[in-house]
């Protein structure tokens, strides 16, 4: 099984489960930045509709074979789901739940239901200015490098900048963001 493959029996699921989620990670950024390979799967689930992880685990059980402890991650969205595809290679699969973090819930409020070439599909994605803004907050070498990439690559003129610049006002990282503008290459 491919990672794209395993992403779409995730996103097959959530939808069976009529769990409201969104595509993260390397898929959202794959789409509005330089396409990359990856070897996960993360999703952001709403708590909404009673035992939302724990329905798209059970759904996902014949391909995924999911940690019994719940985890927290500080970097990321909080408490997390991990799992690992059964068989090879191990793709992961990592499902975070919606927390209560204004942008976080601000990012999915905003999502946008697009086709994703990767996954030959439509699902729900973050907007690129969102994921700007969170790889921005992130900060680690490759989410700078990501943030630029989906700013070089949609431009900032199609961009809501005004959104982006007041969130990283919010978040101290107006000096990632002018770096990040100041690190696009000339057309």
């Amino acid at each position: 099984m491919t990672v794209e493959a395993l992403a779409a029996a995730v996103v097959a699921a959530c939808e069976a489960e009529g769990v409201e989620h969104m595509i993260t990670g390397a898929f959202a950024y794959s789409l509005y930045g330089i396409p990359r390979s990856t070897k996960d799967v993360d999703v952001v689930l709403s708590l909404a509709g009673g035992e939302p992880v724990r329905r798209v685990v059970a759904r996902l059980d014949h391909l995924v074979e999911f940690e019994a402890q719940v985890q927290f991650d500080t970097l990321t969205w909080g408490k997390r789901q991990v799992g690992s595809l059964r068989g090879s290679p191990p793709f992961k699969v990592e499902l975070f739940e919606l927390f209560e973090d204004p942008f976080v819930l601000e990012q999915f409020a905003r999502k946008r239901r697009l086709f994703s070439p990767q996954l030959g599909c439509a699902t729900w994605l973050p907007t690129p200015e969102d994921v700007i803004v969170q790889k921005l907050r992130w900060g680690r070498s490759k989410d700078l490098d990501d943030a630029r990439d989906v700013l070089a690559v949609q431009g900032p003129e199609t961009l809501d900048m005004a959104y982006v610049t007041a969130w990283c006002a919010r978040h101290g990282t107006t000096t990632r963001l002018e770096a990040a503008l100041a690190g696009i290459p000339p057309m």
